[in-house]
């Protein structure tokens, strides 16, 4: 006979199912040409990636959808891999060189990238084995890496398709530098922080037309954040609207500390409200100054190496650091009285993505996809309804980002990565540039396969919202240029994971939990749940919250245990139901009807990306309703003499178990796994159950069977009468075990006949003496009671408690907490302590605030049910 162990041992139970589930090929699907399959591909995690709660969110997201089709009988394909990472992995290889005393210079570019493909047949393979932990069903068999030999085959052949038509271009352009990686970035790589910085004012310098000196005497003054870049200054500019200055163009104006003649110009981009309303043009360390030499014919000049260090151009500062040479600027102006002076100043600067140094805008031959014509055609094939974003609010922003598109940079000057495909050419390809090919690359093209046939377009894509336009916009330009199609029809953007402080999670903030910890304590069901709750919206995460899953993940257990322990000598349980609903017992006709909503919420609720929504009302309905309130009121069915209603009972909770558990399996694929094999054991039509819940039918029927509003309704009272009964229990300290008398007012005769229906279940959930219905009862002072929608409830507390001793108790218990509360208002209405005591010492007071108004309100509460 199939028994469950009375612990749950989730590391034994989610070793030996994920291990089935793979050998066996369940999560490879076959090609059927009669049915639509249904595709995700996996946002290719970094191959020096470890998993962490972005990628648990984000991987339990996709794979609930991806197990919910497969139910459904659906092919369901789930595309894994991972992405070669260029910069990030280059960097993890030097530095382990480093350790080592070697550089990548010393081992010369060949023999460098031998060793990084060293380190990723070693290590590369880390974060797709955390994620099966994770229960992600991927199918392996079709694992693609970004450089594998099928996937650079595919980023040639773009490349090349592209340049012939005109699309990719060779040019000197303003782009964004990493000084420390020391390549080119995208605009994406390259995002602005809000720094508090300094805006520098100083002097040029102007010929005397008498004397042929320069002076700073009617020269005008400029103020810049970067003063630095002064060195490569080519012209100063006004705007022509500008009456102050009105013939500068006839001065001749210098550049201080070089003392080069420097061109004057009038262009409307400047702002006349900025600064002093002059600004010095910098054309290869600016791009809006850049635009303006173009548009003057003006020459560009570059200061800096690679490095951002000085070069030959800003001489007498060759060889200092850029922030190094600023502060030597700054004093050299002031020693010869050019220097006005310096104010704070807030404004945005861009870092990179990688190792968050200050970007540089640095002129440079690099390669770009011109972008506009591709935007086009999917700004409309947005408009057209072919691509739709949830939630709703990040279409706007999509739209946006396409309609103001710039040119990308595709170029990098690193050696790992896509070389390429130009004869001589050294660069490598942004590592974006082969993740946009993802969606059909991974299924074979450029060829033609019937993989690419059948399973492209894919289905959905599940992200988060910072590579909406690194990957999500690209992914859909390259669908249309390359297949015609948009690659995916639905995207679904989850939340941030966040610390219970409100920060992003992340191992440099240090406020990063580890999934691999919480998995090895729980479970990965409990650690699944848990953030899938919690995923509304942004993720508020500490390691408390994981408690949820976890206990919810022993009710099923224990549930499941009791539904076992009640099945030894039953030999019908089916797949199917096997009985008369419309003959069955009120409490089975409800727990039913309940189990048909449940399902038909989570239908909707999945259908459109609700699925936090669907975990939470399935937790309802297995820890409410099916546990604590149908499970307690059969027990006295199972162990009674009535054969036909025992054998009535075991059939019902078998189905509803067995139904539960295909509900919960695409949140919990494990423990549902564990539990649904013990119950095929037990079957008595063994045959038709599938090898594995993952091929179960999803429990989901348009047609409602079960639907039964009468002992829904009937229910309804039954929960205000027992929670009535339990709330005075509980507010007039009276023991559970304690025999009550109790009667209950009804307010019509419809919730009259309801309570008939129920009246044994009451008094068997609420340990009473006796219960009465009585519509006309008139309450004595021996009686005490509450009020709820549908009915009032009374116990008869003479002989049980002194009802002028509590009231005194419950009294004393409002002073005390009158006093305490007056003490702390006093303190944080004290303007000294606010501003003085420790921000943790003022927010632990107002936490106790909270929780004595709290205290005090159920007080009263209490207290009023001695003045009805």
């Amino acid at each position: 006979m199939a028994e469950l162990a009375p612990r749950y041992n989730p590391h034994e139970v989610e070793k030996k199912w994920y291990e089935l589930w793979e050998s066996k090929g369940f999560f490879t699907p076959k090609i059927d040409s009669k049915k639509k399959p249904y595709v995700i591909v996996i946002p290719p995690p970094n191959v020096t990636g470890i998993l962490h709660m972005g990628h648990a969110l984000n991987n339990t997201i996709q794979d609930i959808l991806i197990r919910w089709h497969r139910m459904k009988g659906e092919p369901t394909l789930w595309v894994p891999g991972t992405d070669h990472a260029g910069i990030a992995t280059q960097n993890v290889v030097e530095k382990k060189l480093a350790k080592e005393g070697k550089t990548r210079q010393q081992l010369g570019r060949e023999k460098f990238i031998e060793e990084v493909w060293k380190w990723k047949e070693e290590h590369g393979s880390t974060i797709t084995h955390q994620l099966r932990r994770l229960g992600a069903s991927c199918d392996w068999t079709r694992e693609r890496f970004t450089m594998d030999e099928g996937l650079s085959k595919a980023v040639r052949e773009a490349f090349t398709k592209l340049h012939k038509k005109g699309l990719i271009y060779q040019g000197n352009y303003i782009i964004n530098w990493c000084p420390r990686c020391q390549t080119a970035l995208s605009d994406e790589e390259a995002p602005y922080t809000e720094t508090e910085g300094k805006l520098y004012y100083y002097y040029y310098l102007v010929k005397d037309s008498k004397t042929g000196k320069l002076t700073k005497e009617g020269a005008p003054l400029i103020a810049t954040t970067r003063p630095e870049t002064m060195l490569g200054d080519i012209a100063i500019a006004v705007n022509p609207k500008d009456e102050r200055y009105k013939g500068i163009e006839k001065k001749e104006i210098y550049l201080p500390l070089q003392n080069r003649p420097l061109h004057v110009i009038k262009d409307d981009f400047v702002d006349p409200e900025f600064g002093t309303g002059v600004v010095k043009v910098t054309p290869a360390h600016d791009p809006n100054d850049f635009e303006m030499a173009i548009r003057h014919n003006l020459e560009q000049r570059n200061i800096l190496y690679p490095d951002a260090r000085i070069n030959e151009n800003g001489k007498p500062y060759e060889g200092l650091d850029r922030f190094e040479a600023r502060k030597r600027i700054i004093e050299d102006l002031k020693k010869e009285g050019l220097f006005d002076k310096e104010i704070s100043h807030k404004h945005t600067v861009p870092h990179c993505y990688r190792c968050h140094t200050v970007v540089e805008p640095y002129l440079s031959k690099q390669w770009f996809v011109k972008m506009r014509p591709l935007a086009e055609r999917a700004l409309k094939a947005h408009a057209e309804g072919k691509v739709k974003i949830t939630p709703e609010r990040w279409n706007k922003v999509y739209t946006n980002w396409l309609e103001g598109i710039r040119d990308w940079c595709i170029s990098r000057q690193i050696w790992w990565g896509h070389p390429i495909p130009i004869e001589g050419d050294k660069d490598v390809l942004d590592t974006w540039f082969s993740s946009w090919l993802w969606p059909f690359s991974t299924l074979g093209w450029p060829q033609k396969t019937k993989e690419l046939q059948y399973f492209y377009p894919t289905s959905d894509l599940v992200t988060a919202p910072e590579i909406l336009f690194f990957w999500v916009a690209r992914m859909i330009m390259a669908g249309l240029e390359f297949m015609g199609e948009v690659p995916f029809k639905n995207v679904l953007i989850h939340g941030t994971v966040r610390a219970q402080s409100g920060l992003k999670m992340s191992k440099s903030l240090g406020n990063a939990i580890d999934p691999l910890e919480v998995i090895d304590e729980i479970g990965a069901d409990a650690l699944r749940q848990s953030l899938i709750m919690l995923a509304a919206q942004d993720v508020y995460l500490s390691k408390e919250k994981f408690e949820v899953g976890k206990n919810f993940t022993n009710k099923i257990w224990n549930a499941a245990r009791f539904v076992f322990m009640n099945l030894q000598d039953f030999k019908k349980g089916t797949l199917d139901p096997d009985f008369d609903f419309r003959k069955l017992a009120p409490v089975h006709r409800w727990i039913l009807s309940r189990l048909e909503e449940v399902t038909h919420t989570v239908e909707e609720s999945l259908g459109r990306f609700a699925l936090s929504q669907a975990a939470t009302e399935l937790y309802h309905f297995v820890w409410g309703k099916f546990c604590d309130w149908y499970i307690e009121l059969v027990k006295p069915a199972l162990t009674g003499a009535d054969k036909e209603a025992k054998l009535q009972t075991q059939k019902v909770l078998f189905f509803v178990l067995e139904r539960t558990l295909r509900l919960l399996h695409p949140y919990m694929p494990f423990i549902t796994e564990e539990i649904w094999q013990k119950l095929r054991e037990i079957a008595k039509d063994k045959k038709k159950w599938p090898q594995t819940l993952m091929f179960a039918s999803w429990p989901f029927d348009q047609k409602k069977h079960y639907q039964d509003s009468e002992s829904e309704e009937s229910f309804r009272v039954l929960e205000q009468a027992v929670d009535g009964i339990r709330e005075l229990r509980a507010n007039l300290g009276i023991p559970p075990g304690q025999r009550l008398k109790a009667v209950i007012r009804p307010k019509s005769d419809h919730v009259a006949k309801a309570l008939d229906v129920f009246e044994k279940e009451i008094a068997q959930l609420t340990r009473l003496e006796s219960l009465e219905f009585k519509k006309d009862f008139q309450r004595s002072k021996s009686w005490l009671g509450t009020a709820h929608s549908d009915l009032e409830v009374f116990i008869q507390v003479e002989g049980v408690i002194d009802p002028e001793k509590e009231k005194a108790r419950i009294e004393r218990k409002i002073q005390e907490c009158e006093k305490y509360l007056d003490s702390i208002r006093k303190k944080l209405e004290n303007p000294s302590f606010v501003a003085n005591a420790p921000e943790e010492l003022v927010a632990e007071e107002q936490g106790k605030l909270l929780n004595l108004e709290s205290l005090l309100k159920t007080h009263q509460e209490h207290l009023s049910l001695f003045s009805q």
